[in-house]
């Protein structure tokens, strides 16, 4: 047997959750199979883990010439019933094969698979980085409170972002954390819904970012701008209003401030809060305000505490000292006032504005990007009122974005697990359930416009992708090789310049009652060049559906 050049063949397995099949697409981008494969035979090598395909150009090729093509296939790690035939066909651009599996990939039984067949290459115990886990923030608390201290770490240059040694680490509270507190107390036996309107308010007025002190949520970390590196916020009237510049270094040797580039994005779409405060209030923590250290207790727990008071109730809310009882003022009469600044947190804006949505931005609010001040990649952003002032005088870096040790990727860095595919792909799927909408329009955080369309086909899809071996290739069982679990989307990129593609897309969403969510330029455009590149990991008939693109990203 011999096979030309065979690395122009590519492969792609695919399996659909709670489906007990396995299959293949075989292609490459100048063979048309259904003419030039024939004799087409598939079959297993199980004892290498390889399936073998083979066939002749010719129908009839002549005796002993040795002409017959054979391709060889690493199989990832699943369970497949050998009693069952390899059924497979030969279409115009690939070859597609099928295997019966005893068990759907995503069964209960196979999430131990490498521990109950000893096939853990940690032998010690010791913390393995498994990319099938889904990022989720409760790891992240943990892992990182469990420390002597963290920094963070630029991902691209490996330059150190922070001064302090971060210890304490309390999680942000949800989007919904208004409606979360009006679902535990709007029936409060004495206020008929004022303790929620108190809580809130008394929230949003003792909110700040404070230094020492990392606030996580599902996408991002924020931290004080007088903890960053080089962090110097605009000015007015040539006053710095926060990122107090740092006289002298750790080791000594003078001034380590420097600017940092930012570069404003614009006003988002309005979206009035429930709330006016009527006189201006005291911004920030005071002195009894102040966090107490190591506790990471959620933030979103101080709504989650119900309290029924009588008439005469008070205290004080600590949203990062949870040791301290929630208590809120309910004296009849007793208003809280807020600064303008601060009525932007009653509509939730204290994520980190990765994936945002209309009923959670505010015309007051001007988000600006935050760049590494070492290699000047886009690190996170950080929101100013119009007058260019720091609201909280806190930074949103992206965790795709960041490492929280060196080596970057390395087990001790918790971030690793997270890219800006996997953080799209994650918060795709959670708006899904959430607004009961598969169908997305992205749209520019600036100017509102529309930048890309995606309609999410599947949430729980599994695919492996690569080269396909040579009949030359050692017959040694390959690296294991695993399915990844994947999101089935289709997608696509909308073009400014075309008012009329505007049109129908704007039609498209009213239609559909598609979910809007509003983005960086840079990060729509980066996850664009995913999308079109996973699109060419399956063969060009199946590339395209309904007049969208099909692709898929990691979850």
């Amino acid at each position: 047997m011999c096979s030309t050049n065979p690395r122009k063949w590519r492969f792609t397995w695919e399996a659909q959750s709670h489906s007990p099949t396995l299959k293949l697409f075989l292609f490459d981008s100048q063979t048309n199979p259904s003419l030039h494969c024939h004799n087409l035979l598939i079959r297993l090598d199980l004892a290498h883990s390889h399936l073998l395909a083979s066939w002749t150009e010719q129908e009839e090729p002549p005796p002993d010439t040795g002409s017959r093509f054979l391709l060889r296939v690493p199989i990832p790690r699943v369970l497949i019933d050998p009693d069952s035939p390899v059924t497979f066909r030969a279409l115009d651009d690939h070859i597609e094969a099928k295997l019966v599996l005893l068990l759907p990939v995503d069964h209960p039984i196979l999430s131990r698979f490498d521990s109950v067949l000893n096939l853990d290459d940690d032998a010690d115990g010791g913390d393995v980085f498994d990319p099938l886990k889904p990022l989720t923030m409760e790891p992240d608390v943990k892992s990182l409170s469990s420390t002597d201290g963290v920094h963070f770490y630029c991902r691209k240059c490996s330059s150190q972002l922070t001064r302090t040694l971060f210890k304490q680490f309390v999680e942000m509270p949800s989007v919904d954390w208004r409606e979360l507190a009006d679902n535990w107390f709007g029936n409060c036996c004495c206020s008929f819904g004022g303790v929620s309107e108190k809580l809130v308010n008394k929230y949003a007025h003792a909110y700040a970012c404070t230094p020492g002190v990392c606030l996580l949520d599902t996408t991002a970390v924020t931290l004080c701008g007088d903890d960053l590196v080089g962090c110097k916020f605009s000015s007015r009237d040539g006053v710095q209003m926060f990122g107090r510049k740092r006289e002298i270094n750790d080791d000594g040797d003078g001034d380590d401030s420097c600017e940092a580039a930012s570069v404003g994005v614009g006003t988002s779409p309005q979206v009035g809060s429930d709330f006016d405060g009527q006189s201006e209030g005291t911004q920030g923590f005071d002195e009894k305000l102040k966090p107490a250290d190591g506790n990471s207790e959620s933030l979103e727990s101080v709504a989650s505490r119900p309290h029924c008071c009588d008439s005469t109730c008070h205290g004080e809310v600590n949203p990062h000292n949870m040791a301290e009882p929630l208590v809120v003022d309910c004296k009849p009469g007793r208003s809280l006032d807020l600064m303008p600044n601060q009525r932007s947190f009653l509509n939730g804006l204290l994520g980190g504005s990765f994936m945002a949505r209309s009923y959670n931005l505010s015309v007051d609010i001007k988000w600006k990007q935050f760049f590494c001040p070492q290699c000047s990649c886009l690190l996170g952003i950080y929101p100013c009122s119009n007058d260019d002032v720091p609201i909280d005088g806190g930074v949103r870096l992206f965790k795709c974005y960041i490492s929280s040790s060196l080596p970057v990727g390395g087990s001790a860095d918790y971030f690793r697990r997270y890219t800006l595919e996997k953080m799209f792909a994650s918060q795709l799927v959670e708006s899904a359930k959430d607004e009961l909408s598969f169908r997305t329009v992205v749209r520019d955080l600036t100017t509102r416009s529309p930048m890309l369309q995606v309609v999410l086909v599947n949430p729980n899809s599994w695919c492996f992708s690569g080269d396909c071996l040579d009949a030359q290739s050692s017959l040694e069982s390959v690296t294991k090789s695993d399915l990844l679990p994947v999101i089935k989307i289709l997608f696509s990129a909308c073009s400014s310049d075309r008012e009329s593609q505007s049109r129908l897309l704007e039609d498209w969403v009213k239609k559909n009652q598609a979910d809007e969510v509003f983005m960086l330029t840079h990060l729509v455009e980066e996850l664009i060049e995913i999308m079109e590149s996973a699109e060419h990991e399956l063969p060009s008939s199946c590339r395209v559906l309904h007049g969208l693109s099909l692709s898929s990203m990691l979850r």
